[in-house]
């Protein structure tokens, strides 16, 4: 599942601006999109542990 979610993540930051035809000049929706990703993956170890 998490390879799953890598691969999502890599596919809607490369290409999300072309396939969803956002306009993000100051890459605000990068940076929320990266931030999501490392927030879901400190929840994830902590869930674990």
């Amino acid at each position: 599942m998490a390879v799953v979610a890598m691969f999502l993540f890599i596919a809607v930051f490369t290409f999300g601006q072309d396939y969803f035809g956002w306009t993000d000049p100051r890459g605000y929706v990068q940076l929320s999109l990266v931030s999501c990703f490392v927030f879901g993956i400190i929840c994830g170890i902590r869930v674990k542990s």
